[in-house]
């Protein structure tokens, strides 16, 4: 199967668009007509992992990770990224990484958390926008009712479990056709007069190409007029974090950690009340939603790279629990697996067998 393939189904599932505006998801080193005979997964790609890649004869890496996030001025082996780049090269060897788009999806990194801590009603932390689209077009009143079904086939009008949404109201268009014009209504350079509507509607957008093809298509006009611009309705489908509820003492939530996600240490906060019933998680660095997780009733808030000064943001508000970088996303590179092996066919995939994890813990 060619790497192009891959990627496509890999970003199907999580799509670029999704990640946050400072990542580097997507192809790191490697061509994308190549041919894949062997997979690996790990968190972190790291020179060990391209060494494990070599010796299971896999010639692509999954990684969480990229490992390259902003530009490249060079690939100097004299640092650890360079002489990953340099040997995945010299060995043929293809490097894709899925990080923040695959944080971001509903059935992501923080799904597997939150399934693995037994969360039942679960939601976002942090929805986010930007993702839905709002279309206004005008229209000939008689030709609407066509126009619609054939843009509501490609999923515009959906609006959460509604479908076939939109707001109409009339109006009265006018135009004078010029030369070398082709109009479905009134003659060159004579000033027509129609009543029209406007229809306002909204769609995901992932649909914007088949929207767009086919107002070209089906709209009368040989020259509609027609306005798509970004709606600030919270998707339902993307966003950072999650929470959800379950009953446990603290404590017992904190040997669950311990035993469940492997931490050698637990840092928190002071412990407010030993009675939890809301949980949020974000996996690898989630200090930037403390507040939403206070804003949703989050009893306890579970993820890692707490800073000194981010613990007082707890303000007696929430238990602040930070289980380490690794620790928290480590079931990502099963997360991986699963999805490639239920979508892929006739590749070898592997787990890796290394913890890439760079802080070790004196005990």
């Amino acid at each position: 199967m060619k790497l192009s393939k891959i990627i496509e189904s890999l970003e199907k599932w999580a799509p670029p668009i999704y990640q946050e505006h400072y990542d580097n998801s997507g192809l790191m080193v490697g061509d994308q007509d190549a041919i894949i005979s062997g997979c690996l997964i790990s968190l972190d790609c790291t020179e060990k992992i391209v060494e494990e890649a070599i010796k299971k004869k896999c010639n692509l890496i999954v990684s969480h990770h990229p490992i390259i996030f902003g530009g490249i001025k060079s690939v100097d082996t004299s640092h650890w990224a360079g002489r990953v780049i340099t040997k995945a090269i010299q060995n043929n060897i293809n490097i894709y990484s899925i990080h923040t788009n695959l944080d971001n999806i509903k059935d992501g990194v923080n799904n597997k958390i939150s399934k693995i801590l037994k969360l039942k009603n679960l939601q976002f932390l942090k929805p986010k926008e930007g993702f839905s689209k709002k279309l206004e077009l005008y229209i000939p009143e008689k030709e609407k009712n066509e126009f619609l079904d054939k843009i509501y086939e490609v999923g515009a009008g959906h609006i959460g479990k509604y479908k076939e949404c939109s707001f109409q109201h009339k109006g009265n268009g006018t135009f004078v056709p010029q030369k070398d014009s082709n109009p479905s209504l009134g003659s060159i350079n004579k000033k027509e007069e129609v009543e029209e509507i406007k229809i306002e509607l909204f769609f995901d957008f992932k649909v914007i190409d088949k929207v767009v093809d086919i107002i070209k298509k089906f709209h009368p006009y040989d020259e509609p007029n027609y306005f798509i611009s970004d709606s600030q309705v919270k998707s339902k489908d993307v966003g950072s974090g999650m929470v959800g509820e379950r009953q446990i003492i603290f404590k017992k939530l904190l040997s669950e950690l311990k035993e469940k996600f492997g931490c050698k240490s637990i840092k928190h906060t002071k412990i407010i009340d030993e009675k939890i019933n809301k949980i949020a998680v974000c996996g690898g660095s989630g200090s930037f939603l403390v507040n939403d997780a206070i804003r949703k009733g989050a009893d306890v808030f579970i993820t890692s790279d707490f800073k000194y000064h981010d613990f007082f943001e707890a303000n007696n508000k929430i238990i602040l629990v930070d289980i380490g970088h690794y620790e928290s996303e480590q079931f990502t590179k099963d997360l991986i697996f699963e999805f490639l092996n239920k979508n892929l066919i006739n590749i070898a995939l592997h787990l890796t067998d290394e913890n890439t994890n760079p802080i070790k813990y004196f005990k």
